[in-house]
């Protein structure tokens, strides 16, 4: 078991690392690389999403637009491993950039990382409230935007909710 457990401490650490590569990289297209290439990865709010390109066709498509393309890291809050499931079940926090006072503004989301028996990434799947996603979003719209720095595309979303 605990060979197991060693494992999937060291796949959760590679995954952790590469995630803070991407992000600081913008290149998201790598993001689906850290999958085996008949993946799968359960969004609750987009889909379900099969094989790594289809993944890629998502990740690319929605981090590099607002407000995903605000959000500079996504560090684990918490993380339990289960060595009979092959699974690392953590707690995701989603940090938006600073909107021009210092504040922090995130949210959270469950994140269930499944790995085959090499350490290899078979299977994410993301679980969270939209809503709050949306209201944190709306918050920090209205401070970005009373800092000069909302985008265009944030002023769009803050006018389209009524912000």
């Amino acid at each position: 078991m605990a060979q197991n457990e060693n494992m999937l401490q060291a796949a959760f650490d590679r995954y952790a690392a590469r995630v803070d590569e991407i992000c600081a990289s913008g290149d998201w297209s790598a993001f689906a690389d850290m999958f085996t290439e008949d993946a799968t990865y359960c969004e609750h709010a987009y889909g379900d999403f099969s094989g790594r390109e289809e993944i890629r066709q998502w990740i690319i498509g929605t981090m590099t637009t607002f407000p995903a393309n605000e959000m500079i890291g996504f560090p684990a809050a918490w993380r339990v491993i289960d060595p009979p499931t092959n699974r690392v079940i953590c707690d995701i926090r989603n940090i938006m950039r600073d909107p021009g006072d210092g504040s922090v503004h995130e949210a959270s989301n469950i994140t269930i990382l499944t790995f085959d028996d090499e350490g290899d990434l078979i299977r994410e799947e993301d679980i969270y409230n939209p809503q709050k996603f949306a209201d944190m979003t709306l918050d920090w719209c209205r401070v970005a935007e009373g800092h000069g720095t909302l985008s265009e595309a944030g002023k769009r979303m803050l006018t389209a909710w009524g912000g």
